[in-house]
């Protein structure tokens, strides 16, 4: 990263500001999302057992091992149900209170999230638990719409893929913090598993204070503010050069005079030339989690155990898994600052299919013959597909709707993505483990599917956008589904 973040204090590069809000947003606010995906793995078994507890003690219930497991599904499944409830008013939250303003509301909200996770063995309460769930996926929601729009619109437009990597390392280092912290070594034991449910809330209270004195964005401050003297003052901040700052207030001026105001998702969703943009922001999301990176990290471990390997051994090689996983996602700002959008998803989309395809046919024979050289060769697959996963998939998905759209629909758009990818997860926690029971190794089979169709749908009809503005990408779109970006 250190090539690609060369940091100086004038023109279109980074800046050390632009550098430290990329940096503390993605520490107190994609970093603790990625923690509430990962954190439950590892302390499974000692969190039923203590809500079994729960239910016989305070409650008078003795229940049944299906309606233990019923509500474990509760426990897991709840955030991505908030995540899906915050993704309906995210686009008007981050319209009305600012791109900063919706990330310091989803961090008070982790906050209190941290709380309920920290006091609810105490209180005996599991109905702190699954509201602390609940919430930490409102605010993930709140934070995968607006963190994306505040780092692109604070930077400068050929930085747009440098700064929008950051939310896919954020997810990825909370995913691999939350491995190390559940560990039973560590907190994920009978007696601190609490502190490892709320571990993520320092970092959220850690880069709060810092969140709240850097400016807002400059392009929400004057096109939906109205406030021209707070924006000029923001981009001063950033750019620290008089001349690229009076050329982007020249240009925030110009799309003011074409009555660039926000957009309801009403009227985005009957404007026929947003069609196109639309279907893409939402296809990418939604193919993002339904590739297999979740149903790989969900259950790697049982993936790991069934390809032959001990119970202490899949843990640990589950752990390097997920630092090849963080390791993969910080090439994201070379590779987006050096190559265009269009040729790294679609290698990304074919790697990761032909990944899936082989890791498939490799744990079949492997269960059938049970060759040792077998389980290297599966294990050599899943880091080919998170490699590929991290090319393109993973990163792009998260920041092209603001690429793709202009600042009237914008908020909108990354809204419905938002919602897209929440579903997505929903759907791959509900039939993944329907179709393991099934298919048993093919079940990767439609995730390499929806791989291949995102390949078409990017081949077919995503314009290249590195280097444009979404004025000079929308003509490209006008025509639906009959539109030519060539």
């Amino acid at each position: 990263m250190v090539v690609v973040m060369h940091v100086n204090d004038a023109g279109e590069s980074w800046t050390w500001l632009l550098f430290l809000i990329c940096l503390t947003t993605t520490l107190g606010s994609t970093v603790p999302v990625g923690y509430f995906f990962g954190v439950l793995n590892a302390p499974a078994e000692i969190i039923q057992s203590w809500y079994d507890e729960v239910l016989a003690n305070e409650y008078d219930t003795n229940s049944s091992e299906s309606q233990l497991n019923l509500l474990w599904t509760a426990i897991v499944s709840i955030y991505l149900i908030g995540g899906i409830c915050g993704s309906c008013f995210s686009a008007c939250c981050s319209n009305k209170y600012g791109r900063k303003g919706t990330l310091i509301i989803s961090s008070v909200i982790l906050l209190i999230c941290g709380l309920l996770f920290t006091w609810c063995r105490a209180a005996r309460s599991l109905e702190m638990l699954l509201v602390g769930r609940l919430l930490g996926g409102i605010a993930s929601a709140l934070i995968f719409t607006a963190q994306p729009m505040y780092l692109l619109e604070l930077a400068p437009s050929s930085l747009s893929g440098s700064v929008g990597v950051f939310t896919c390392i954020g997810v990825t280092a909370g995913i691999l913090l939350a491995q190390i912290v559940s560990l039973p070594q560590l907190l994920g034991n009978d007696d601190n598993w609490p502190y490892a449910l709320s571990f993520y809330a320092l970092l959220a209270l850690l880069c709060l204070l810092p969140l709240m004195c850097y400016p807002e964005s400059p392009r929400w401050l004057y096109l939906i503010k109205g406030d021209v003297a707070g924006s000029a003052r923001g981009l001063r901040q950033l750019r620290g050069n008089e001349v690229n700052v009076q050329l982007e207030l020249n240009e925030l001026e110009q799309t003011l005079s074409r009555n660039d105001k926000s957009s309801t998702i009403c009227q985005v969703l009957r404007d026929k030339t947003l069609f196109l943009p639309l279907l893409l922001v939402c296809a990418l999301q939604a193919s993002q989690q339904l590739s297999g990176i979740n149903a790989i990290f969900f259950y790697s471990l049982l993936i790991l155990t069934n390809a032959g390997f001990s119970s202490s051994s899949a843990t640990w090689l589950n752990l390097g898994i997920g630092c090849f996983n963080l390791f993969t996602s910080l090439l994201g700002p070379l590779l987006l600052y050096k190559f265009n959008r269009r040729p790294l998803l679609m290698c990304s989309c074919l790697i990761c299919g032909g990944s899936l395809a082989g890791m498939s046919f490799s744990l079949y024979y492997l269960l059938s013959s049970e060759g040792l050289a077998l389980r290297y060769v599966s294990i050599a697959f899943i880091l080919t597909f998170i490699l590929g996963f991290q090319l393109g998939l993973g990163p792009i998905a998260y920041f092209i709707g603001s690429e793709l759209l202009e600042d009237a629909p914008r908020p909108v758009a990354m809204s419905l993505g938002s919602l897209c990818s929440w579903l997505g997860n929903f759907l791959i926690g509900l039939c993944f483990p329907l179709l393991q029971t099934v298919w048993s190794s093919f079940a990767f089979m439609p995730c390499m599917c929806v791989c291949i169709f995102c390949l078409l749908l990017v081949w077919r009809y995503l314009p290249e956008t590195r280097g444009r503005e979404p004025k000079d990408v929308k003509p490209l779109m006008s025509q639906g589904l009959r539109s030519k970006i060539n």
